[in-house]
């Protein structure tokens, strides 16, 4: 069967960095009192006239360098974003255009923190249905410009930044032992729409709006469903939790990382964390820590690697690969 190999992984985080001691200047809150809710340090926050095409275009073309290949080779991009640069059109065309790719497709998809995770999704089934063989896959989010900076519950959560994978098809024997994306499992309930969301859109209130959360409620949440979606994608796969190699979650909070994995059982050493210095970067989040762990040469080739993600619908899922 056809299997949609990692060929290559590409990160991009803009220049300026809000410390929680900067932070703590504008809003009431403090250094001690975010790193012990959230675990975060600081966040990178996009330069003024920057914006996520062009986050998304660094990251891009750190993965197609890391691959080996050149955007003409590409058949599809697809951009996970819920802070695109514009209502319409798509950024992934913007981007498309400026990596002079001019055929194929380019979308976006709209999942919020689970964005990558439902890209993946998308990449790997236009991969096994044999209408591309080659995806450029890029979660980007400008995530600050949705922040009310007075709100000290959300504004210290989140950051900017920028990661991407390239996607390819390769023949596999159509068992676990095959490399590549061997799932994925999404999901959303929209019935949770309160507990997370942002107040504008342009069929609403003509305004982008601020984000808004219940952060208690979201915690409970997202420790069951994020659980719930490993378990199955693993249980999938013909695996058992002490098979996976590494999980790469959603960098949201550090007590839902922590929380996930004492309920699963998952040694802390072999959950990949990036939410000190990054963030919440929204759909970026999971290449971001992807990006991280396989240049550092955490993860290497054989490895089995478990993505997981949930934000704001609600929506969450997970995918198994084989490095």
């Amino acid at each position: 069967m056809i299997r949609s190999h990692v060929m290559g992984c590409g990160s991009f985080l803009p220049r300026t960095i809000l410390t929680n001691a900067e932070l703590a200047k504008r809003v009431d809150t403090s250094d001690e009192w975010i790193r012990e809710r959230t675990g975060i340090q600081q966040r990178h926050i996009a330069a003024k006239g920057e914006m996520t095409s062009d986050l998304a275009l660094q990251a891009a073309r750190h993965a197609l360098h890391d691959a080996k290949i050149d955007a003409h080779d590409l058949d599809l991009i697809v951009v996970a974003t819920t802070t695109p640069d514009e209502t319409f059109p798509a950024t992934a065309t913007r981007l498309q255009a400026r990596l002079g790719m001019k055929h194929g497709a380019a979308f976006d998809v709209q999942a919020v923190c689970s964005g990558f995770i439902y890209g993946m999704a998308v990449a790997d089934n236009f991969i096994k249905a044999g209408q591309a063989k080659t995806v450029l896959l890029v979660g980007a989010e400008c995530m600050s410009r949705l922040l009310d900076w007075k709100d000290r519950t959300t504004c210290v959560l989140f950051g900017d930044g920028a990661g991407a994978v390239v996607l390819q098809s390769h023949r596999g024997h159509g068992n676990h032992s095959d490399r590549g994306v061997l799932n994925t499992k999404i999901y959303s309930d929209g019935r949770l729409h309160d507990l997370l969301y942002v107040d504008g859109g342009p069929s609403s209130t003509q305004t982008t709006g601020h984000l808004r959360m219940q952060g208690k409620e979201v915690f409970r949440h997202a420790v069951t469903n994020i659980s719930a979606a490993i378990m199955a994608s693993v249980e999938e796969a013909g695996f058992k939790i002490t098979d996976i190699d590494w999980f790469v979650p959603h960098q949201a909070n550090q007590r839902i990382l922590d929380g996930t994995a004492r309920k699963l059982g998952i040694p802390a050493a072999k959950v990949v964390s990036t939410v000190a210095q990054h963030g919440n970067t929204s759909a970026a989040s999971v290449p971001l820590a992807l990006a991280t762990a396989v240049q550092d040469g955490r993860i290497h080739k054989g490895q089995l690697v478990l993505l997981e993600a949930m934000g704001g619908g609600f929506t969450w899922g997970a995918s198994l690969i084989r490095w």
